[in-house]
């Protein structure tokens, strides 16, 4: 048995390693869309940026969950973040140099996209080992709300940033972050259950995932929400910058400002969450979070003015928070024990469905307008969402169920 005191401090240096990760996610996000918009005036171009840090997730999600459960989790998490971080320096030192091109920029999102890919199955694993499946949705609430504490210092830490230093400052900081987050994870002890051993081959893994989500419809509706948000929903992050500085006319910082609103409001609907919320009602946040999510980014597209918009994108980030934390949650909690990487490998290819819905807003954008085109967006989730009623329905049923029995 690994004793509490260390399962405690590994928790610890994993929820460090992602709060680095999803910092340095925004941040560079930010500064990437803000300098490509400035070269470009393109919000098609900006939106693909977007989708080429996406397109591993839908690629790479489901083998690097089949992966992760034949090798060694940590090692493996160590080799992404100092690849990343690889990546960041070699950016930062480009930049300085003034010979940073938009195709190298592409090829970065890319690699990103591949570390994104693997935090599900690795390291969103590895959290809910070393916590325990009766503390699971206390663990990812927390994870949550380090993400979107994320969401308001990486957007802002990102326009402050590029106004003072430029891009080669931004990616010089991310260094910096990633080496604490590779400090926290050499210092790991217990990393949870060890690899199986005389597993099958990875494609026969990689087959029982997608056939039991075939067979079980209580994992096919929370993968379909799933894919319905990062159709219509999430890819408007990647017009935030476009609306706040061409439609509201917002300096770097402003933008910054701007985009961290969501990440406050989401902070503190986890923080809520994360003291409230009760097993019974963990579907019930999934399907509503997205539906209030939806309903506020179209709010947010059709104001003229910061603050409300800045409202809209702080209820829209409540809403985000129920979403986000019962994702990975819900997927975890019905998952055979043997089979939860995979299964997470498989949420990762339904988060990977949101490079669709960038070049569907991005092409909308740059026919209608980045606000019009999110408004649109919004609308088109809330119809899809009203429309696949049934299949949430069993998502709440079984589990309130479950959740009842559990805590009888």
């Amino acid at each position: 048995m690994v004793r509490t005191g260390t399962r405690s401090g590994d928790f610890l240096r994993l929820c460090h390693a992602g709060l680095v990760i999803y910092v340095v996610r925004w941040l560079e996000m930010l500064a990437i869309a803000i300098f490509v918009f400035e070269r470009t005036h393109a919000p098609f171009l900006v939106a693909m940026l977007t989708v080429a840090r996406l397109v591993p997730m839908a690629m790479f999600g489901a083998p690097i969950g089949a992966l992760a459960e034949r090798i060694d989790r940590r090692g493996a998490l160590i080799s992404i973040v100092a690849a990343m971080t690889l990546c960041s320096a070699s950016l930062a030192l480009l930049a300085a140099r003034g010979q940073l091109a938009i195709w190298q920029l592409v090829i970065a999102s890319v690699i990103g996209g591949i570390g994104w890919a693997s935090d599900n199955p690795i390291r969103r694993v590895m959290l809910g080992e070393v916590a325990g499946r009766a503390r699971m949705g206390f663990a990812m609430s927390l994870d949550v709300a380090l993400s979107n504490i994320s969401r308001m210092i990486g957007p802002v830490l990102g326009g402050a940033i590029f106004a003072v230093l430029g891009l080669a400052g931004a990616f010089t900081a991310s260094v910096v972050l990633y080496a604490t987050a590779l400090a926290a994870l050499f210092c790991l002890r217990a990393t949870g259950e060890r690899p199986a051993q005389g597993q099958p081959a990875m494609l026969a893994h990689l087959r029982e995932g997608f056939a039991l989500v075939r067979r079980d419809r209580r994992l096919f509706g929370i993968l379909l929400i799933t894919a319905l948000y990062n159709l219509f929903g999430w890819p408007f992050t990647s017009l935030v910058p476009v609306i706040g500085a061409g439609a509201l006319h917002l300096s770097p910082q402003g933008v910054g400002l701007l985009a961290s609103m969501d990440g406050i409001g989401a902070f503190f609907g986890a923080l809520v969450l994360a003291a409230w919320l009760r097993p019974r009602h963990y579907a019930l946040a999934y399907v509503g979070g997205m539906a209030c999510y939806q309903l506020m980014i179209g709010l947010f597209a059709a104001f003229d003015h910061p603050l409300p918009a800045g409202i809209a994108l702080l209820v829209e980030g409540f809403g985000s928070a129920g979403y986000s934390i019962m994702q990975a949650t819900l997927i975890y909690l019905a998952a055979p024990p043997g089979m939860r990487a995979r299964l997470l490998g498989v949420l990762s290819v339904a988060i990977g469905m949101a490079p669709i819905g960038l070049v569907h807003i991005g092409l909308l954008a740059n026919w209608l307008g980045a606000r019009n085109a999110v408004m649109l967006s919004a609308a088109e989730g809330l119809l899809a969402l009203a429309a696949t009623w049934p299949l949430w329905r069993i998502v709440m049923t079984p589990m309130a169920e479950a959740a009842a029995s559990g805590e009888a």
